[in-house]
């Protein structure tokens, strides 16, 4: 039992790695990908806002996503759990 405490510990340090990795590091590339755009084209800081902008609002949702299903398939295993052997009280 303790093992799998440990293993969804640091399963979850992982996914909270990955997360931050991808609203900071991502975001960052685009940025610098919009900004050699910008200079390229001679134009404001357009296509650095817009490309920072849409990294940061696709991660959020892909975050978003991913907890309502990983959210969605406990509460359908606790359902089974609690169909199959009453309700723990």
């Amino acid at each position: 039992m303790k093992q799998a405490g440990t293993r969804e510990l640091k399963q979850g340090f992982g996914d909270a790695f990955a997360a931050a990795f991808e609203l900071t590091v991502t975001p960052a590339i685009f940025g610098v990908i919009g900004w050699a755009i910008d200079r390229q084209l001679g134009t404001s800081p357009l296509f650095t806002i817009i490309l920072v902008l849409l990294t940061i609002g696709y991660a959020t949702w892909k975050m978003y996503r991913e907890y309502s299903q990983t959210l969605e398939q406990q509460n359908a295993e606790r359902r089974e759990i609690w169909k199959s052997n009453g309700p723990l009280v």
